[in-house]
């Protein structure tokens, strides 16, 4: 009898952890990093579970939800990667949003000290990066490097600068490289200079010389009728987290 007593308290203490939600996976651009992980400490300080946070270029994340991995929530650095997989049916359409958005920045290593750039069509960045190589995302697959060679064709010198691009996976590892000499310059997100003590700010692209940088999130479909999902999809888009979103220098959408 005393065994059957204490294996029912057992299983009445442990009915309140079975009753926990599980945490959400999210996969989110490596430009997030800094500005999700606070709010991943906000929505745990707000009584939920600490969700899963999953950072690298947006074409890797999107590649590996093609694939089946457990993401529920996808934030891309760009529309064209949400596309790519709201075309093969792997977002819930009606979640798809665009809350936030960012800006193009040149920026070189912290020390020497440089003097601020006018960046325009007449810019040589050739002569600028003094022979050594400018970094950014690989433009063939990251979105930081699609705005980048976007931004060069409109100033008229993709061609001469292609062949001295250090193509890096994701914007962090383009920063890393500015960061550690590797490379003179590098072509960034505003929020990315802002977060590192690395790197001074030179210029920042004109907005007409790349398509507006904008961050769509979605609910997976595997992620449907998922009520963690949905409200933490719902906070991170919401008002709630504006706040946090400007801190880390990210844009509103208006």
């Amino acid at each position: 009898m005393r065994r059957l007593i204490l294996a029912a308290m057992s299983l009445l203490l442990a009915a309140p952890a079975l009753a926990q939600p599980a945490p959400v996976t999210v996969f989110a651009a490596a430009s997030l990093t800094d500005a999700m992980r606070a709010l991943g400490q906000e929505w745990a300080a707000r009584g939920n579970p600490v969700p899963r946070l999953s950072f690298a270029a947006s074409s890797a994340l999107a590649r590996q939800i093609e694939q089946g991995a457990g993401a529920d929530l996808f934030l891309s650095a760009d529309e064209p990667w949400m596309d790519f997989l709201q075309s093969r049916e792997l977002i819930v359409n009606a979640s798809r949003t665009s809350p936030i958005g960012n800006a193009l920045v040149l920026v070189a290593a912290a020390t020497p000290a440089r003097a601020p750039v006018a960046l325009g069509r007449g810019t040589d960045l050739l002569a600028l990066a003094q022979g050594g190589r400018i970094a950014t995302g690989d433009p063939a697959h990251v979105p930081v490097g699609r705005y980048a060679e976007a931004a060069l064709r409109w100033m008229g010198q993709w061609e001469a600068v292609s062949p001295r691009l250090a193509r890096a996976d994701n914007v962090r590892s383009a920063l890393l490289l500015v960061e550690r000499g590797e490379a003179p310059l590098g072509i960034v997100y505003s929020t990315d200079a802002a977060a590192s003590r690395g790197v001074a700010l030179l210029g920042t692209f004109p907005a007409e010389s790349h398509a507006p940088i904008t961050y769509p999130f979605a609910l997976t479909r595997r992620a449907a009728g998922n009520a963690q999902a949905v409200a933490l999809h719902a906070f991170l888009a919401g008002p709630e987290a504006a706040a946090t979103w400007e801190r880390f220098g990210f844009r509103l959408a208006r």
